[in-house]
């Protein structure tokens, strides 16, 4: 624990005016909960025979540290699906209700209704849906038919973290309104039971379904959660290759370099310094970090990364271990955790952080 004296001077820095604030945050889980060893033993079945070293299959499941995760269907579905077709139909429906409930229980959470939200913006990864996802919301809960709606796809993990610096940009420039982020990412339909690479192994090990929504108001707005005070977006030139998907007929092919966290390494010390710098803060000013989950060896480069203790991450190792890499969504969840049981002293400062195809980062100031 830090001194009192520590936060309290941490604290009393002047507060920027924010982009916004941070109202509610909710997250929802599929039903269908399995531990990681009864996934490992499913995925022995499926690939077992056919690998040239099924020793690595266990290796793979052990190291990711998940003890389990939450699936959009029941396994023996999943093992149906039938290509892209089957997993687009899946998700659809199921993006539909899972939202629906992470984005009714975040407005309630925020004494809010359906009908008070001007803007929702809608990110996701693992499936497309035309009308979108957010469009199909609209008539689900009600909400006016003035709402303004924004997909985002694309942007994958770091998509929690940027999805909130755009929502706050929209709000810096309608300070009197309410926007909902929703992500949901459901990657077990994204499973490719004919790739053996060892990077699908990893995915099909490391990453979990579920969905989160956040409710933010503008600066003319009351809140009861962490300021947005500042924002930015760092783009990689030329690593593209880092992170994403192959578009295939059989649907999303996983894209996954061992080379992440050695970007983590090179760049978010100095992307965080420069950023904190030009806000007149250090990283000895931060007291909360809340940070993307995207597996023990980019956690660990992080925390090299960023000099601090691995309690610093201890509700990003924790999620990670309860349900996975939730892609977009785990951002938001460490955040709504965050807020619940572990926020900090009024006036602190906290820094938002995760890292996508692109390869980019995205950063976003906090302040309670």
């Amino acid at each position: 624990m830090r001194p009192l004296s520590v936060l309290a001077n941490r604290c009393a820095r002047p507060s920027p005016r924010p982009l916004a604030r941070v109202a509610a945050v909710s997250t929802a889980f599929p039903e269908y909960y399995y531990a990681q060893e009864a996934l490992l033993a499913a995925a022995k079945r499926h690939w077992g025979s056919r690998l040239r070293n099924p020793a690595r299959l266990e290796q793979i499941n052990r190291a990711v540290l998940v003890g389990g995760r939450h699936l959009a269907l029941p396994l023996e579905e999943i093992e149906t699906l039938n290509g892209f077709g089957d997993a687009s139909r899946a998700y659809v429906r199921c993006a539909v209700d899972l939202g629906a409930r992470a984005v009714g229980e975040a407005l309630a959470r925020a004494g809010l209704a359906p009908s008070d939200v001007d803007h929702i913006f809608f990110t996701s990864v693992t499936g497309i849906a035309t009308p979108s996802i957010d469009a199909r919301l609209v008539n689900r809960l009600g909400m006016r038919a003035h709402t303004k709606r924004t997909p985002i796809f694309g942007l994958g993990c770091v998509a929690g973290a940027a999805g909130v610096a755009r929502t706050a940009d929209y709000l810096r420039a309608y300070p009197d309104q309410v926007a909902v982020l929703l992500s949901v990412e459901l990657c077990s339909l994204t499973l490719q039971r004919r790739d053996l690479s060892v990077r699908n192994i990893i995915a099909s090990s490391l990453f979990g379904d579920g969905a989160a929504a956040v409710v933010l108001g503008g600066a003319g707005r009351a809140g009861r959660g962490p300021a947005v005070v500042a924002t930015r977006s760092v783009f990689y030139p030329d690593t593209e290759d880092v992170m994403g998907w192959d578009v295939t007929g059989e649907g999303f092919r996983i894209v996954l370099s061992a080379d992440v966290p050695d970007v983590v390494r090179r760049h978010v010390r100095r992307d965080v310094d420069a950023f904190l710098a030009a806000h007149g803060l250090t990283r000895g000013d931060i007291v909360t970090w809340v940070c993307h989950p995207g597996g023990p060896k980019v956690l660990h480069a992080l925390q090299a990364a960023l000099d601090i203790p691995r309690s610093a991450l201890a509700v990003t190792w924790d999620g990670l271990r309860r349900v996975g890499n939730l892609s977009s969504a785990s951002v938001l969840m460490v955040l709504g955790e965050t807020m619940a049981d572990h926020a900090p002293p009024p006036g602190a400062f906290g820094l938002m952080l995760a890292m996508g195809p692109g390869f980019c980062s995205e950063l976003v100031l906090l302040q309670w």
